[in-house]
């Protein structure tokens, strides 16, 4: 991880459920993801991650936290049970464990975010899905 990075904030609506993203690159130069599965199509989301830096879940309540997973079942994703609000993801790997943030949930909002590109993993299979989140994803110190 480098030495250079800043640490960004986020939680959901009511704060039951947060992180601490620590980047080394500004966000102008983050890589904005509109994931086009159902999910986060249904929820808004938009995802970032930093494989040089590294990610940190938190709760004020660990009932609040509901993890669900769908699909191929690879990542955990991480939703307030009390406001309904997704802000991340996380996948266990025997490698460690990765993860992605909703940019929606960061609070301030970072200025000068790119615009969202939009991704379509439909077609990826389970051990794909998997590396391209170990190579992708930031690497998780904790969670809730």
């Amino acid at each position: 991880m480098s030495e250079s990075t800043t640490v960004y904030g986020g939680a959901c609506h009511c704060g039951a459920l947060g992180f601490s993203l620590r980047a080394t690159q500004p966000p102008a130069r983050w890589i904005v993801r509109a994931c086009q599965c159902s999910f986060c199509r249904a929820h808004g989301a938009l995802s970032c991650s930093d494989p040089d830096g590294s990610l940190e879940f938190h709760a004020s309540d660990r009932a609040a936290v509901s993890r669900y997973r769908f699909g191929h079942r690879t990542a955990d994703f991480l939703v307030c049970s009390r406001c309904g609000v997704y802000v991340g993801a996380i996948l266990e790997t025997p490698r460690g464990r990765f993860g992605i943030v909703n940019v929606l949930a960061l609070q301030p909002m970072p200025p000068g975010l790119p615009a969202a590109v939009a991704m379509d993993y439909e077609d990826e299979a389970v051990d794909q899905r998997r590396a391209r989140r170990e190579e992708r994803w930031s690497p998780v110190t904790a969670e809730p």
